[in-house]
């Protein structure tokens, strides 16, 4: 009799937990976080890449080591394409995808965009810049391969739930009916 006094006493909590941490407390705590953690992150490296209106040669460095390096980190002799395009482009992806998750529009693809970029860069740091990936689950949380995927946990979250209630899409949905 106990057990099934405690076990619906369980049940009575967990249905309201369900309520109130639904969908719309996902979006915003997955944005709230982005914001806190990764956008200034993001924001910073972008613009460690921008020399006035174009690239610096820490773009390169930074994106192309061996491209960099080939042309002796001089941007202008390096070819316009395809280097400066993917320079620019993963640029642009810094700057661009960030401020469309803060805003709520187009969270979805932009979040699944960034769990790209975030691939990508680590790809990156490990194979031009000697970045040690780590162990996964290994009990220390410091590595990359680790932060990374809590990167990647909360952009996955954007993806399923979206930007919820305060967000831009929010306005583009209601146009929708």
């Amino acid at each position: 009799m106990m057990l099934r006094n405690v076990l619906g006493v369980y049940c009575r909590i967990e249905t309201k937990m369900d309520a109130l941490a639904g969908r719309e407390f996902i979006s915003l705590g997955g944005r709230g976080i982005f914001i806190l953690l990764l956008l200034p992150y993001y924001i910073n490296s972008a613009l460690t890449k921008l020399d006035g209106f174009g690239l610096s040669a820490g773009a390169f460095a930074q994106i192309l080591p061996p491209i960099a390096e080939q042309y002796l980190y001089d941007t202008s002799a390096i070819p316009f394409f395809p280097w400066h395009l993917i320079v620019w482009a993963g640029t642009l992806a810094e700057l661009i995808l960030p401020v469309l998750i803060v805003v709520g529009l187009f969270t979805r693809l932009a979040a699944l965009g960034m769990i790209g970029f975030v691939v990508v860069q680590t790809v990156v740091d490990v194979v031009f810049h000697g970045a040690a990936l780590g162990a996964l689950a290994n009990g220390l949380p410091g590595e990359l391969i680790d932060q990374r995927m809590l990167w990647i946990a909360v952009l996955g979250a954007l993806v399923m739930a979206g930007a919820g209630k305060l967000s831009l899409d929010r306005v583009l949905k209601s146009q929708c009916n």
